[in-house]
């Protein structure tokens, strides 16, 4: 199958997922998430594996076992594939639109240790600050899910990246809302694109911080 972007039926079934989050809704209309949701990630897949990896469609199913919200579908797609150094390419569609992101969205403590070692040097550091900078002014978002209201404990309130350092990771992304070219194979140098854009911050990532060597937990 060719990947020929995600057509308007895919934002009508996430805004009416959003009105009617329920079995009866989805049921109805499950061969449009089929058609017109998944198949286009599987046919993005194809078309990107070669560079990036093949992506993991993340389940339709909320986890809600814990949730206050027992709403049982979430109200996005989304996809997502790994580098060998670390670094996660991700890709999603909601009835918003398109938005498409990259880097380490959350550090895992031996990660973060490094994390800041390599911001706070003075060698290393401003490689980091350079790329975001550089990603910022290419109205380009770079965030962490989480960010401390100041400097970690340890370094310097004052420190020249005391705003990288406050984060607990590091993700380069854009919302390109609904433009007619999502419904078309168009979308592809888009989303390619924006991961390209990203490859300084995130060959930084790969270099000085990596994957996680610390073991899952077990299960119970």
């Amino acid at each position: 199958m060719t990947f020929r972007g995600w057509p308007q039926d895919a934002l009508d079934f996430y805004a009416g997922l959003e009105a009617d989050n329920s079995k009866s809704f989805w049921l109805a209309h499950k061969q449009t998430y089929d058609e017109c949701v998944k198949a286009p990630f599987l046919a993005l897949s194809a078309e990107i594996e070669r560079e990036f990896g093949p992506l993991h469609v993340f389940r339709p199913n909320r986890d809600i076992r814990f949730a206050k919200d027992k709403s049982p579908y979430k109200t996005a797609a989304a996809a997502v594939t790994e580098s060998e150094g670390g670094a996660a390419y991700y890709v999603q569609i909601s009835s918003e639109g398109l938005y498409v992101g990259s880097g380490y969205y959350h550090l895992a403590p031996d990660q973060l240790e490094r994390y800041r070692a390599a911001v706070a040097d003075s060698k290393t550091g401003p490689k980091l600050a350079a790329a975001v900078a550089g990603l910022r002014k290419n109205r380009y978002e770079v965030a962490s899910r989480e960010s401390l209201q100041r400097a970690p404990r340890g370094f310097p309130p004052d420190h020249p990246r005391a705003d990288l350092l406050r984060m607990k990771g590091m993700h380069v992304g854009r919302s390109y809302g609904a433009p007619a070219w999502v419904h078309t194979s168009r979308a592809l140098d888009r989303i390619v694109t924006a991961w390209r854009d990203a490859a300084a911050a995130n060959r930084w990532l790969d270099k000085y911080v990596g994957p996680s060597t610390i073991a899952p937990p077990e299960p119970d």
